[in-house]
């Protein structure tokens, strides 16, 4: 058989191509294995193809307050087709570089749907057994009529929207976040369904572009997996938007473009987007996997770090993995949240962000900066700010080298940042 390989990998979002990436490194031949796009969900439905929109969301949203900048800038509107044309020239860029540096290091990537069996001689018998994560022994993968050999096998076949029973995306009316990246015209209103992630960054982005927001989000507060202070510091940064939100609330129906709230409302808005997460696409049920299919952290860099572990033997601590939700201010946080730790068993130190300079001269002094420490060391940081971001890094990087806060603040803060925010609130 001539199509024999080291390493086949069936997905190609970032968990696939990382782990192309490092089997090469390593001299292994490697076969890549895509159904759609290289680059995943993530460049070409997700992250990447988000925030450039978000990019241009802020800088409209900018442009009508510029008179508090001394600039003055007159009928200022919104063509939002070349916005989706910018995020989709990025995209394009983006992954065009993408499949040549895989080109180029020697993976063959091959743009078919993956099938894949393992054949094991029992006394001189074929049958067919289920794979593992990274099996040992032959596996045989068909692709466009093709059949590929490969020792060992990486599953990373990603994730997809999650919708209900009672609930279905109609990708009309009711859409998915691969829906909505690919309206040309802005609705008027819209009704965003959860407060995720997701769910918070479109709403950042529709009410940018002065479209009517409603959310309804069947926990307590908005972004539930996040600290709680951050949590309410996002419901009055979109309540100061006119961002409508209905908490403890969910859909019942949906009838004839009408929204039946469990609270009794009835809503009936131009769109609909259901953002309730996403769920993993795992090639078999029986079979395990690294990215978003293996059901864990469904985010990039979780999956880049798995692909990593897998290939490289570079083990990661994954209570440590930090999350981002953009816009602006960004919210940002990693470790322990306040409402998991025991009162009286650890110290909260926090600023607001309109106390560093950088905020002023920036315009963006809404948030702040909270650190949770037991015994001397960093266990959780909370952080909404302009570069949040960035900063959250600078905190991960601390705890995952057991760095204490004695030793923390013997560093060295530039002046204006808002780096100098973790600095100042070390000392609170």
């Amino acid at each position: 058989m001539e199509n024999k390989f080291d390493l086949g990998i069936i997905g190609a979002g970032p968990a696939g191509y990382i782990a192309a990436f490092q089997a090469r490194a390593k001299g292994m031949s490697v076969v890549l294995f895509e159904k759609d796009k290289v680059g995943g969900v993530c460049l070409n439905k997700g992250c990447i193809p988000t925030k450039a929109i978000l990019h241009s969301a802020e800088i409209y949203e900018e442009m009508k307050c510029s008179s508090d900048l001394g600039i003055t800038c007159s009928d200022v509107s919104v063509d939002y087709a070349k916005v989706v044309e910018r995020k989709d020239k990025i995209v394009e860029k983006l992954r065009k570089s993408l499949e040549l540096s895989l080109k180029n290091v020697g993976v063959v990537t091959i743009n078919a749907e993956a099938t894949l069996t393992r054949i094991s001689d029992f006394r001189g018998v074929q049958v067919e057994i289920q794979p593992s994560l990274i099996g040992r022994g032959k596996y045989l993968i068909k692709a466009d009529g093709e059949i590929y050999e490969c020792e060992k096998i990486i599953t990373a076949t990603g994730s997809e929207p999650r919708d209900f029973e009672n609930l279905r995306f109609d990708h009309e009316f009711i859409l998915s976040s691969d829906d909505i990246l690919n309206l040309k015209t802005l609705p008027k209103t819209i009704l965003i369904i959860g407060s995720g992630a997701i769910g918070v960054e479109w709403a950042r982005i529709f009410s940018a572009f002065d479209v009517e927001v409603t959310i309804v989000e069947m926990a307590e507060h908005l972004l539930p997996s996040a600290d709680i202070e951050v949590s309410k510091r996002v419901e009055r940064i979109f309540k100061s938007k006119k961002i409508k939100t209905y908490m403890a609330n969910s859909v019942e129906k949906i009838e004839d473009k009408k929204v039946y709230l469990s609270s009794g409302e009835v809503l009936e808005p131009e769109l609909v987007l259901l953002a309730a997460g996403r769920k993993p696409n795992p090639l078999d049920n029986a079979l395990s996997c690294i990215g978003d299919a293996c059901g864990k952290i469904q985010l990039a860099h979780f999956a880049i770090k798995q692909a990593v572990a897998e290939i490289a033997g570079v083990e990661f601590n994954e209570n440590l993995v930090p999350s981002v939700v953009y816009g602006c201010p960004e919210i940002a946080w990693v470790g322990k949240r306040e409402q998991d730790l025991e009162e009286g068993t650890y110290k909260k130190s926090s600023i607001l962000i309109s106390a560093i300079g950088k905020s002023h001269c920036d315009n963006c002094t809404e948030g702040f900066i909270k650190i949770l420490s037991q015994n001397g060391k960093i266990v959780g940081a909370h952080i909404v700010a302009r570069e949040a971001s960035a900063l959250i890094q600078e905190i991960t990087i601390a705890m995952q080298n057991n760095v204490s806060i004695d030793d923390l603040k013997k560093v060295c803060f530039a002046h204006p940042t808002y780096s100098e925010g973790i600095f100042e609130c070390l000392f609170r």
